[in-house]
């Protein structure tokens, strides 16, 4: 006998109010149930989307209590780092981590089995290697900059880059699994593990006598990200063996390198712009401003994290409705952008509310940081208003133009972090940061509507789409 929330709504609510919340309820238990790809795409989705909850609290508090041990100037380092280690390491995958959604999908659909099984392996060979080149020349190059770096920057750069070729293969082992709609492979090593261990060993290296100082946070986060990447690449090995069966193999690197070239830029544009304000901030201003804007902008994460785990959950199912389905596309293209709005909106007001005690949790002088919230919000709905775009441009094979608007977004960016930091200091990040959300969100959902004849925002009526 299978749970209903509708009919069990019905046996114990009032009937005017069960009658009222009736037509909510379906939709829960048709995302919950439905055998379809729709219903697979939001039960990933909603897995996604809890274990993004979880992962903001674990996010939050480790933050929280990162920035008590160590004081805001050494955590703003710490942060900087951290947050430039992330990024590459993202940027070393070349695009793999993302083009691999496209095409295992692909080929299982076809039964591409020489291809699958090419794919698999290529793309792992490719990213370890690449990312290991990336790790030593970005280490070489601090050491021959070290003179035009402040110094207390120079060793925890160094040791960051240990971290860069795990962290690479952590985001492409998590493109496997979403491209499996594996939601638990895909989120919880890196959104739920690695936070935790990271804080454990902090606690641990603490407690055994070590200075509470950045190197000391980015050991500890060197250790737990070998131990999670490790941990995750056996998992994923394993399942992937089970549904693969053993066969020759087709490597089609020349192809897949050149699709992932334009999706590395895509997300390379897209994974800066989300932290283009953090690093500016890192470039004009002290670690300690470092430090309460990205406590500021960890409290929004409580509303990113809806737009991510939608994403999560629909970027495969953009890709198999792609090959000869547009109705289908359109329509499920339009409902994810319900998804991705509706809860942000809740979300965002939530963080209005609570963001100065959450704040005053890192310190007192982090709450100078909540009035930017007031402003950061509008962009953040700005970008749920119109759903995943770029996961549609990108799965429907329209990356190129996709990584033009996220290249325009970063320029504009970038240009108001330089114009408006040295005027208004956090305030000023935090208006470039605003005001680039929105421009991305217009210029996405423009490209959408103009390449697939799709309306993705929100108040625009259903018809609309194609």
């Amino acid at each position: 006998m299978r749970f209903s929330a509708a009919t069990t709504a019905g046996r114990f609510l009032p009937q005017r109010l069960a009658l009222r919340v009736k037509p909510l309820l379906g939709r829960i238990d048709a995302v919950l149930f439905t055998a379809d790809e729709r219903g697979e795409a939001g039960r990933m989705s909603l897995i996604a989307f809890s274990i993004r909850i979880v992962s903001a609290v674990i996010a939050f508090v480790s933050q929280v209590l990162m920035a008590r041990w160590m004081g805001s100037f050494e955590y703003g380092i710490f942060v900087l780092v951290w947050v430039t280690m992330v990024i590459v390491g993202n940027l070393a995958c070349l695009g793999f981590h993302t083009s691999v959604i496209r095409f295992i999908p692909e080929y299982r659909e076809r039964n591409m089995l020489a291809e699958l099984r090419g794919i698999v392996l290529a793309s792992r060979l490719f990213v370890l290697v690449a990312s290991t080149a990336i790790a030593g020349l970005g280490a070489l190059g601090v050491w021959l900059l070290s003179p035009f770096i402040e110094n207390y920057y120079v060793v925890p750069f160094i040791l960051g880059v240990i971290c860069l070729p795990m962290i690479a293969m952590s985001d492409l082992l998590q493109g496997m699994s979403r491209a499996n709609s594996w939601a638990l492979f895909a989120l919880a090593p890196t959104y739920l593990v690695r936070p935790v261990l990271i804080l454990a060993l902090m606690a641990l290296m603490l407690l055994v006598g070590f200075a509470p100082d950045a190197r000391t946070a980015i050991f500890a986060s060197i250790a737990a990200t070998y131990a999670t990447t490790i941990g995750q690449l056996i998992g994923v090995t394993a399942r992937m063996d089970r549904h693969i069966p053993a066969g020759p193999m087709k490597v089609r690197f020349a192809r897949w390198f050149f699709v992932s070239l334009p999706i590395f830029l895509v997300e390379g544009f897209f994974f800066l712009l989300t932290n283009a304000d953090v690093l500016m901030v890192g470039a004009y201003m002290e670690p300690n401003d470092v430090a309460v804007y990205f406590a500021t902008v960890k409290t929004l994460a409580l509303v990113h994290f809806v737009y991510f785990a939608v994403k999560a959950g629909v970027a495969q199912r953009y890709a198999q409705f792609t090959h000869g389905e547009p109705e289908k596309l359109a329509a499920f293209a339009r409902e994810t952008v319900s998804w991705t709005f509706w809860p942000s909106l809740f979300m965002a007001l939530l963080v209005l509310v609570l963001g100065q005690p959450m704040l005053a949790l890192f310190g007192a002088e982090f709450v100078a940081g909540y009035p930017l919230l007031f402003l950061l919000v509008f962009g953040v709905v700005a970008r749920a208003a119109v759903g995943p775009c770029e996961s549609l441009l990108t799965m429907s094979g329209n990356q190129n133009i996709c990584a033009a608007v996220y290249a325009m977004t970063l320029a504009f960016n970038i240009g108001l972090n330089v114009v408006l930091i040295p005027l208004f200091g956090l305030w000023g990040a935090a208006m470039a940061t605003a005001f680039a959300m929105i421009f991305e969100a217009g210029a996405l959902s423009f490209t959408v509507w103009r390449k697939l004849g799709i309306a993705m925002a929100i108040f625009v009526p259903l018809k609309g789409a194609a």
